[in-house]
């Protein structure tokens, strides 16, 4: 009994602090939640928050009884400098966004802290295993849901694993390979080898089914980097030692993986639909050429990444130095758009240097350019293997890694924001704990290490201990929020859906979506991605009312955004109180003069106050123009049939069906009735009309529209 008690107790002092950050880097990849109730991040910060402090706990609590060389790196003063710079941010900027930055760079500079006083090399072993199983349990759920359809979790385009975006799982896979690799290379004995070299080509082949072009060109980079280090290092791992048969079948493994494995086709039926390729061969080779198509840039999803750009770079120049304040980026940028440019519901900028140096200003322009120096010289003396005293020969190809794995986290930065999701930005920081805590074992005099007195650690245990409970709060509340937004956004989407929101039978519904909304709205009132979805609905319903206090409470947190002020001018414009929309349009229209969105709402306030004359020439101005929304066409269509101008009329509906063609079976029907009605009575172009919007119509459909032509017409369709 008691062999088998011993085999059961925790690791001693830093082997459980490691213990717990492996664990913490396997569940979070691999965990999801399989409901939309929770963001899939949510859950993950979580488990990095309690997994940093409680290491951290765990570390604390041992050099009490144990006191041993706590140590410290240069390196730490620029995570904590952008926690300094956020807490300031917070009594000048956006509050609450300011003080989520500053919990996020707390929990990146403890884990840097930790790996710099735990990560020996024998540790980095039991570290990069948990990197690379979290990472193949992300992958398993990636290649279920290529195959075979597998709906756990909730995805935007699948395949996203766990993450919800396929994007940051192949951002954050792409990072973990170098760990991959090398625990592979390190493989002794045949099982080991075939095991750990499978899931490794696994691994990428996941990568390549999600078709994330980030990640597909910084594959391109890493992949001959990976290889010249194994080369190079060749003589120090295991590899060199496997025999003949076994590198044999190293090489049948990856080949059959990536190419067996890799032209299987899709069954999910909506990958099957993209046309972007059935297998993770075509996907990876569609998605990368598209690179070099120039359309791309001006009309695909690089072009809106351009304006958000182009928009921070102006962002940038108007503040160099102070920045907007941590994390307000989201807020600031409208003030910045170029004239049509369309970015008020992105929430950052797909670039993290950008994002840096527009929220944080000198102190963002501080922290790239020491980071950069670091590594560049951390890679300079890695190459060159210089070091005061005879080092393990293992160091150098596992600074390589951590440098490669950095690598790629980095070109990925440049087109998305992996620092600011919870596995990324563990992986991030642990890496550099890990070159920190090199350093100290190659050049133990370039920094001194610190033994804090048991008084400063009993403190330290109090405040971990703290900060450990108030994470555990703050995670219930933003699931009790989010559980109630999202839920009122589902039964609100599920009235919608029934096409009858007024029907009696939806009356305790729709109680229920108000008091779910007040509730989240009360726990968390910046939460701005959810809550104005279900204002939304609720005024495609009618209920202004409602619609409106709800967009009004999202406007508090983001006062820029002329959406939310063209919602709130149409709702007081329905509500009767013209005044207040007109002071909601003015505000709207000082920050985008030239939104569309505007258009509409002024004329609704010309015809309101019984303007029509004027609404009729602005209608007629806008629409030579063609920048429009679909609710200033059916101003134009209704105002032009009451005013008996139809060709206003009709122009409406010739220009919705150019910019909007999924809607043409009904504009062609309200084409047909400014023809066929009593003062234009022609009865050919009005046949023809509903005879275009018959063929449109596909045959489940066909019923329905039957019923809207008019009796006179209905026989003689073809």
């Amino acid at each position: 009994m008691s062999r088998w008690s011993a085999s059961l107790r925790w690791p001693a002092g830093a082997d459980g602090v490691v213990l717990v950050l492996a664990a913490m880097l396997l569940l979070a990849p691999a965990l999801g939640v399989p409901s939309e109730l929770v963001l899939q991040d949510t859950l993950k910060s979580a488990l990095v928050a309690f997994a940093a402090l409680g290491a951290a706990l765990l570390l604390c609590w041992h050099n009490l009884r144990t006191p041993q060389a706590l140590r410290w790196h240069s390196l730490l003063w620029l995570p904590l400098l952008l926690l300094a710079w956020a807490l300031g941010s917070m009594a000048w900027s956006h509050t609450y966004l300011a003080g989520v930055e500053a919990v996020r760079w707390f929990i990146f500079a403890l884990l840097l802290w930790l790996g710099l006083n735990t990560l020996t090399l024998e540790r980095l072993t039991l570290l990069a295993t948990g990197i690379h199983w979290g990472a193949v349990l992300a992958s398993l759920w990636v290649a279920l849901q290529f195959w075979l359809d597998l709906r756990w979790f909730p995805q935007l385009p699948p395949p996203g694993s766990t993450f919800l975006n396929r994007n940051f799982y192949a951002e954050y896979v792409l990072s973990t390979l170098p760990f991959s690799v090398l625990l592979a290379a390190q493989a002794q004995g045949r099982a080991q080898i075939a095991l750990r070299v499978f899931s490794t080509s696994f691994n990428a082949l996941a990568l390549l089914l999600t078709g994330t072009r980030s990640a597909l060109l910084a594959l391109l980079v890493l992949a001959p980097v990976l290889v010249f280090i194994l080369w190079r290092y060749r003589g120090r791992l295991a590899l060199a030692r496997w025999p003949r048969a076994d590198r044999m079948l190293a090489g049948a493994i990856v080949l059959g993986t990536l190419l067996g494995l890799g032209s299987l086709p899709t069954g999910n039926p909506y990958l099957a639909s993209e046309g972007l390729g059935l297998t993770a061969l075509e996907r990876a080779f569609v998605r990368g050429r598209s690179l070099a198509v120039t359309a791309e840039y001006s009309t695909g999803s690089p072009s809106v990444r351009l304006q958000m750009w182009q928009a921070t770079l102006r962002l940038i120049a108007d503040r160099p130095l102070t920045g907007v304040g941590a994390g307000a980026w989201e807020v600031e940028i409208p003030l910045y758009q170029a004239a049509g440019a369309q970015l008020e519901t992105d929430y950052y900028v797909h670039n993290e240097y950008l994002q840096l140096l527009a929220e944080y200003g000198a102190a963002g322009w501080v922290f790239s350019l020491a980071l950069g120096f670091y590594l560049l010289r951390a890679a300079r003396r890695t190459w060159q293997e210089r070091t005061a005293e005879a080092a393990d020969p293992q160091e150098w190809p596992w600074r390589a890694m951590l440098l490669a794995s950095l690598l790629g986290l980095f070109i990925v930065s440049g087109a998305g924001f992996p620092w600011r999701l919870a596995g990324a930005g563990a992986l991030f920081a642990l890496s550099l704990g890990a070159l920190a805590a090199s350093d100290r074992r190659l050049w133990p005099d370039t920094a001194a290490a610190v033994l804090p007195r048991p008084p400063g650690l009993r403190l330290s245990l109090l405040a971990l201990t703290g900060a450990l409970l108030l994470a555990l709060g703050l995670s219930v509340l933003a699931v009790a929020a989010e559980t109630r937004l999202v839920r009122a956004a589902q039964l609100a989407y599920a009235i919608s859906s029934t096409g009858a929101p007024d029907d009696p039978r939806w009356k305790t519904t729709r109680q229920e979506i108000l008091r779910l909304v007040r509730e989240g709205v009360a726990l968390h009132p910046h939460y701005r991605k959810i809550t104005p979805l279900v204002a939304d609905e609720l005024a495609a319903w009618g209920d202004w009312e409602n619609a409106r206090w709800i967009w009004a409470s999202v406007l508090e947190s983001r006062p820029y955004v002329v959406a939310l002020l063209a919602n709130l001018a149409r709702a007081s414009i329905h509500l009767g109180e013209l005044d207040q929309a007109q002071a909601y349009y003015d505000r709207a229209l000082a920050l985008r003069p030239d939104a569309p969105s505007l258009r509409s709402v002024e004329i609704m306030l010309l015809l309101r106050r019984g303007q029509d004359s004027q609404a009729l020439t602005r209608l007629r101005e806008h629409l030579t123009t063609g920048q429009v929304e679909p609710d200033l066409i059916e101003y134009a269509y209704v105002l032009g049939l009451r005013r008996k101008d139809f060709a206003l009329a009709l122009a409406s509906q010739r220009l919705r069906r150019e910019l909007w063609p999924d809607t043409r079976i009904d504009s062609w029907l309200k084409t047909a009735m400014v023809y066929a009605g009593p003062d234009l009575k022609e009865h050919k172009r009005a046949l023809e009309a509903f005879q275009t919007a018959w063929e449109a119509t596909p045959e489940t459909l066909r019923p329905q529209v039957r019923q809207m032509v008019p009796p006179d017409y209905r026989g003689q369709l073809r």
